[in-house]
């Protein structure tokens, strides 16, 4: 482990190469998780961090969104591999000091790849980069807030600023932001959330009323059936294992759908269990359908089909809470079978076969992520399951529901503090009535929209909370030139990554506390709050000290932030809120739906849930008072000859955009990241072999630029026909920044249509390539481990 802060980039002589793993989690994870934790941590801080993790007194993990069980049913380690990880990251023993940043100027540190970036350590200052600059240089706090004030006044509209928040902002800071931007002015608010539920947020709110989950913990564990669609939960989200193998205890059957046929859906050996240390672990999925690539709709439709020509519907469910049935009705039993097989790559009697669960269970969750989400027609695909829901019934009882599994730790708790660009109008009138100044009630920019405002000179600064925007976004040197466009950019983070070097003609990062640690201010001790996936909101409290004293907590930086731009106008007491974080929720109880009595609820154990009407009392405040079906035609993607279609994915060693290892032992990856998945057929067809070496390319007819990614490796892998996969950020420059979901605007990051050429050198295409490049890096399926010597 190395304590100081010069590091150095991935070399292939420290990689173990091992077999693709057929389960997940097990003795491999724990080793995995205490390995990295005790290297970055140490004894003494991990036993302090780990033990407190997702705690009913701890601090809430900073990673996935997996709601946590019932305090009394906690383990002791209540975390997974990835979770862990992430901790390590945080609280690790390396700095990045104002010393490191005089030693390496911007453009070397963008010669780096994203894990070395991250590596190393904690930023201890602020920061600052002036125009003409070459390197960041240490700034004062209060001057680094004058400087962003400045900037922000001198605008000559307040819709020429960019206001992102990541996920893993906390409830009182997303509150004093989106409060601090609408006074400034302005709704742009975009969010992590534009570039991956999204789609999820639309249909939701259109077909039932709310964005968010129906389902509470113990409609998981009750469930008749599961259908997992669109995810890879021992990646993304591995806790969800635990609960998914509660529900095979308990008689749960579990369909899976995916392209990839992950080892988090076949087998799992639970680490908290001895069974799943020393024993054969748990065969979790009881079906599984390898869909092609944007193929969920047409098989959405086909089971409806076999639905209504079985009648197995909750026709009582149908005529009290819905609208729209007969249309719908119609429109599916006419589903032309011969599109359905074509565009999903299934056999009539496999989705038959996959019907008949959902014919005999009477209590039925569906659960999605991102592979159902960034398609083009993504709306129309979870309106789909919705649709599906409501034809039986399930919504609104025990054991049934619909799951949208949200990635990033606190992305839905954000939202619910007003971190949208679109808010509806009954919010703007609370915080109209809470502060008396009147909000701005035109629409803002979304993520997508935020990029071209950038890009063409509409947008003239940007404000980070939290997050790597320019790895996260599609298009990614559409996005980094936008970016270089600005006057100002400014990011609040804990770490170094790749948005911190593509800076505008002034620079700022703003360092911050993090979940782990200690925020004490004028009134004392704080603590903040977060919501999971089941409208759980709870409090978090870090026991570390913080890992610098330079460090300012997110509501300190914001309402700072806020007294530098506007001041006292409208009287809002931003300082109250700085030094007893109480008063910022005592705001929330009267200004956001469902919060009164915040600040008494939030510190029960293990929190409260938020109201959820077609769960509680199946009302649905959609404009027609019902729960309302859909009907969307089928559309399929078209592919030239020659081409592929693609879905960008992540690693198991890397949560969202940070990058912890390289790697992603499930499907056999070890020491690199840039593969391209593929079936042996295609690679064929295309006049390839396994383990060539390509760049991708994709044209979007809008603008007709080629964009190209280089120097993959190809990867013969289980996926089906004519469905490619690869990992992100690595593969974002493919997404074309102006192809997005209808009615969303959610980039189609799973539907990128591709073409493969012979790579022409071995070379990068964006900053930190380089890293990998001629790496001797391998997929393994040997039955033994090797260590490359």
């Amino acid at each position: 482990m190395r304590h100081h802060d010069e590091g150095r980039d991935h070399d292939e002589a420290d990689l173990e190469i091992r077999p693709q793993e057929d389960h997940a989690a097990g003795p491999t994870a724990v080793a995995v998780s205490m390995k990295r934790s005790l290297e970055h941590m140490g004894m003494r801080r991990t036993a302090e961090t780990l033990l407190r993790l997702n705690q009913a007194e701890g601090f809430d993990c900073m990673s996935c969104a997996w709601p946590d069980p019932d305090p009394g049913h906690r383990h002791k380690a209540e975390f997974c591999e990835n979770g862990a990880k992430a901790v390590a990251e945080e609280a690790t023993r390396s700095r990045a000091t104002p010393e490191f940043f005089a030693r390496h100027s911007i453009a070397d540190l963008d010669s780096h790849s994203e894990h070395w970036l991250g590596q190393q350590g904690r930023i201890t200052h602020p920061m600052v980069k002036r125009p003409g600059a070459t390197h960041y240089e240490p700034i004062d706090w209060d001057d680094a807030f004058a400087l962003i004030g400045g900037q922000l006044k001198a605008l000559d509209s307040p819709d020429e600023a960019i206001f992102y928040t990541s996920g893993r902002a906390s409830n009182e800071a997303a509150f004093a932001y989106q409060l601090f931007v609408r006074a400034f002015g302005t709704n742009n608010l975009p969010d992590c959330s534009n570039m991956c539920h999204e789609s999820t947020s639309i249909a939701l709110q259109e077909s039932i009323g709310i964005g968010k989950a129906s389902v509470v913990m113990e409609d998981v564990y009750d469930a008749k059936l599961i259908v997992l669609q669109g995810q890879n939960p021992g990646t993304n989200h591995p806790r969800m294992l635990s609960a998914l193998e509660k529900a095979k205890q308990n008689g749960a059957k579990i369909l899976s759908i995916n392209p990839l046929r992950e080892a988090g859906l076949v087998n799992f050996k639970n680490p908290q269990t001895p069974r799943g240390m020393v024993g054969s672990g748990t065969d979790l999925s009881d079906m599984h359908l390898p869909i092609a690539l944007n193929g969920d709709l047409a098989l959405l439709q086909a089971f409806g089909s076999l639905l209504v020509e079985w009648d197995a519907l909750d026709h009582a469910f149908i005529d009290q809470y819905t609208i729209g049935f007969e249309l719908w009705k119609e429109h599916v039993a006419a589903v032309d079978w011969d599109v359905v097989t074509e565009t999903t790559g299934l056999s009539r009697e496999q989705i038959t076969d996959a019907a008949t669960l959902l014919r005999d269970s009477d209590a039925t969750v569906f659960c999605w992520a991102m592979g159902l989400t960034q398609h083009r027609n993504s709306v129309a695909i979870i309106k789909e399951i919705t649709n599906l829901a409501l034809a039986q019934g399930n919504i609104g009882k025990r054991g049934a529901g619909l799951f949208p599994v949200r990635g990033h730790s606190n992305v839905q708790g954000d939202r619910t503090m007003g971190i949208w660009e679109r808010p509806p109008g009954h919010f703007l009138d609370a915080l109209q009535k809470e502060f008396r100044f009147d909000p701005p009630r035109a629409n803002g920019y979304d993520t997508v929209d935020s990029i071209r405002a950038m890009r063409d000179g509409k947008a003239h600064f940007f404000l980070g909370l939290g997050g790597n925007f320019v790895q996260a976004a599609p298009d990614t040197e559409v996005t980094a030139a936008a970016l270089r466009k600005t006057r100002m950019t400014v990011h609040i983070s804990t770490k170094i990554n790749r948005s911190h070097l593509v800076c505008g003609e002034t620079a700022l990062i703003l360092p911050t506390k993090g979940r782990t640690e200690k925020d004490v201010q004028a009134s004392g001790p704080q603590f903040v709050s977060v919501e999971d996936s089941t409208c759980s909101v709870h409090a978090s409290r870090g026991p570390l000290d913080p890992a610098s004293p330079h460090l300012e907590s997110e509501v300190g930086i914001v309402t700072r932030i806020a007294e530098a731009t506007i001041g006292d106008r409208y009287g809002i007491d931003w300082k109250r809120m700085r030094e007893d974080y109480a008063n910022i929720r005592l705001h929330i109880s009267r200004v956001v739906p469902g919060c009164e009595g915040y600040e008494v609820n939030v510190r029960r154990p293990g929190g409260f849930i938020l109201p959820h009407p077609p769960r509680d009392s199946r009302t649905f405040e959609t404009r027609s008072g019902r729960a309302e079906f859909a009907v969307s035609p089928i559309e399929v993607v078209q592919v030239p000859p020659g081409h592929v279609i693609l879905q960008t994915l992540r690693s198991h060693d890397q949560f969202n955009t940070t990058i912890y290892g390289y790697s992603d032992r499930y499907r056999g990856i070890e020491g690199g990241r840039r593969v391209i998945f593929m079936h042996r057929d295609d690679i064929a067809a295309l006049g390839f072999d396994d383990g060539d070496m390509v760049d991708l390319f994709t044209r979007w007819d809008a603008d007709e630029r080629v964009r190209c990614a280089q120097n993959f490796r190809i990867v013969d892998y289980d996926t089906p026909r004519g469905s490619a996969a690869a990992y992100y950020p690595e593969s974002n420059p493919l997404v074309p920044l102006d192809s997005t979901a209808l009615g969303s605007n959610c980039p189609t990051s799973k539907s990128v249509v591709i073409s493969l050429a012979r790579a022409k050198g071995r070379h990068g295409n964006q900053a930190g390539d380089q890293d990998e490049v001629g790496a001797d890096w391998t997929h393994k399926t040997d039955p033994e481990p090797h260590h490359l010597s």
